[in-house]
């Protein structure tokens, strides 16, 4: 249904990424639903358990006109780090109560 006459045009070109297709990516931002965000071409790729600063090889699992979302394939460049210190804040709190 229109609305005064206007009519979005919803087809947006081609796709920098196709469904199913591997990339390289480095996550930039995290999304309000806290999702990774990477962008190819300048277009927008919702990365599931994304971390900022992760460099990572995703699978993209669906193309939107906007948007696509992916999952992670290979490639814990910053998660490595986050376990180590959640269990070294662990440790240390293990060493207080003691």
């Amino acid at each position: 249904m229109s609305y005064g006459g206007f009519r979005r045009n919803d087809n947006f070109g081609p796709k920098p990424v196709e469904t199913g297709k591997e990339y390289d990516v480095q996550i930039t931002e995290i999304s309000r639903k806290g999702d990774g965000i990477a962008r190819i071409q300048g277009f927008v790729i919702f990365v599931k358990n994304g971390k900022v600063g992760q460099n990572a090889k995703i699978r993209v699992v669906q193309v939107g006109n906007r948007f696509a979302t992916a999952e992670i394939v290979d490639g814990e460049a910053s998660a490595p780090t986050s376990t180590t210190s959640s269990s070294a804040a662990e440790s240390s709190s293990e060493q207080v109560t003691s």
